[in-house]
């Protein structure tokens, strides 16, 4: 299969190929395409197997529009769209190996469901540590100091 045409909107990146059938792949994937212009993204060139943006150093494999996770799990795309989200560091939270979590969010490998529970049970964990935050008074909310009366 070979992409002959590529079209974007806000989310994905569309290709046709050689016999007219559509393929869509989210831009969540490709984040440099993703926050890339028009101009940017009309910037490509095809090759013997996929899609080359010099400009962003982004590749699209042919292969790629084919893949079966076009579109990210909730998972994925939790850590796909908090990039500020230290990967390791949550990974070692949970008691997990870091490197098999970079798996699971790049689709490398896919977590069972019992594993995709405990971690998206973890980031619920964070949400709501967040929430509370929320319930502290601020210093400019602090109760005002009493002054002595002279």
């Amino acid at each position: 299969m070979k992409i002959k045409d590529i079209w974007f909107d806000a989310d994905y990146i569309y290709g046709k190929d050689e016999t007219g059938r559509e393929y869509k792949q989210s831009l969540l994937w490709y984040p440099k395409l993703r926050q890339a212009d028009d101009d940017e993204r009309g910037k490509y060139t095809f090759g013997f197997d996929g899609i080359h943006w010099r400009n962003l150093d982004e590749d699209i494999s042919f292969e790629s529009f084919e893949y079966e996770d076009a579109e990210p799990t909730i998972l994925q795309r939790f850590f796909l769209t908090h990039r500020e989200i230290n990967v390791a560091e949550f990974a070692r939270r949970i008691g997990m190996n870091p490197t098999l979590l970079r798996n699971y969010i790049n689709g490398f490998k896919k977590p069972s469901a019992e594993r995709t529970q405990l971690i998206l049970s973890e980031i619920r964990k964070i949400g709501k540590e967040f929430m509370e935050i929320g319930a502290y008074p601020t210093d400019s909310e602090s109760e005002p100091t009493m002054v002595a009366e002279a």
